[in-house]
């Protein structure tokens, strides 16, 4: 009889780290894309959720100050951390941009409680949607 055992290099296994390195570099890429432009990015996302009446908020700069922040945090951030906040929303879309389902879970849990932002509108579809749009453009394809 053949020996019946796991063998670490067949196609299966060398194409399963192929997609993780891809993911890693990508959540590299993004990461770094996030830290160097934090305060566009939080511009376009405030303006896109203020503008398809996702958030009501008292004071934009406010709140473009604390995305910018957060976007420059997020490199620092543990790995753990981040794949702790986008749990809840992982089912919510295929092939998910991880950016955009933090971000949406930031602004359903944490954004929501700010002084300066009075409510949250729509669905969790709905407002990664909208962060997505953002997002997407510093996502490599």
């Amino acid at each position: 009889m053949g020996h019946q055992g796991s063998y670490s290099n067949t196609a299966a296994d060398r194409a399963i780290r192929a997609i993780d390195r891809k993911r890693e570099q990508e959540r590299k890429h993004m990461l770094h894309m996030a830290y160097q432009h934090a305060e566009d990015l939080a511009v376009q996302l405030v303006q896109k959720l203020l503008d398809d009446h996702i958030i009501e908020i008292s004071s934009d700069k406010a709140i473009k100050e604390l995305v910018a922040d957060r976007l420059k945090k997020l490199s620092e951030m543990e790995e753990f951390d981040i794949q702790f906040k986008t749990a809840p929303l992982r089912g919510l879309v295929s092939d998910p941009n991880f950016l955009s389902l933090y971000f949406t879970q930031y602004i359903i849990e944490d954004l929501l409680d700010h002084p300066k932002v009075q409510d949250v509108f729509g669905d969790d579809a709905t407002i990664y949607r909208a962060v997505d749009s953002v997002f997407s453009k510093i996502r490599p394809r």
